[in-house]
This record gives C-alpha cells, structure tokens and sequence, in this order.
C-alpha cells in the first residue's frame, strides 16, 4: 500500500493498519514500549492533517490510502495512553481484565 506522498513517513508503521479494535488491541499488547513510541512520535504530529485528508471522503466510501490512514490512526488513539501516561502496554492495576468491542465504526 502506497500512502499520499504527505504521509510517506508512516509507511515503516504499516503494521498499525489494523481495521478492528481487538486487532489493534492485541497489537499494542505484542508491542515493545519502544516500538509504541516510535510510532507515536512519527504518527501524533500528523494527525490533524490525516483527519482532514480523510475527510474530503464520505465515510462509507473510503478510498484505500485513506481508509489505510484512518486506521493507523485509530492505532495511535490505541497507543496514546500507554506511551503518554501508563509507560506500560496493559492498564495499570486491571489484572486480566479487558475490554471487547462488539461493533466497529467503520471498517
């Protein structure tokens, strides 16, 4: 997958291009904190300017790149509480408690 040539610099993080919430899920458990705030620190300051791409599409009617582009920023709303505040993939104190998501937004 080929991204607009303004996101390019995301393509190292196509790996976050996850359409569902168990997948993104499961994705920041299996990932190194490290690995986390690479792709946070490359993706956040882009985030404006992917939702307003993004936009110029009905929802339901995406095309690839973007769809592809919402996703991986779906993926960083899944890191950024790990990277800015837990400094941890799991929920602090949750035990083996989880969250399951029954229905997605859009996928």
């Amino acid at each position: 997958m080929a991204l607009p040539s303004e996101f390019a610099v995301l393509e190292p993080f196509l790996d976050w291009d996850l359409a569902t919430e168990p997948e993104r899920y499961a994705k920041r458990l299996a990932s190194t904190m490290s690995e986390m705030q690479d792709f946070y620190d490359v993706a956040f300051p882009l985030l404006n300017d992917v939702i307003t791409y993004c936009e110029q599409y009905p929802l339901d009617d995406l095309p690839e790149d973007a769809r592809t582009l919402m996703h991986m920023m779906q993926s960083l709303v899944m890191v950024s509480f790990p990277v800015e505040a837990w400094k941890q993939p799991r929920v602090p104190d949750s035990g083996a408690a989880w969250v399951e998501c029954i229905r997605e937004p859009v996928i």
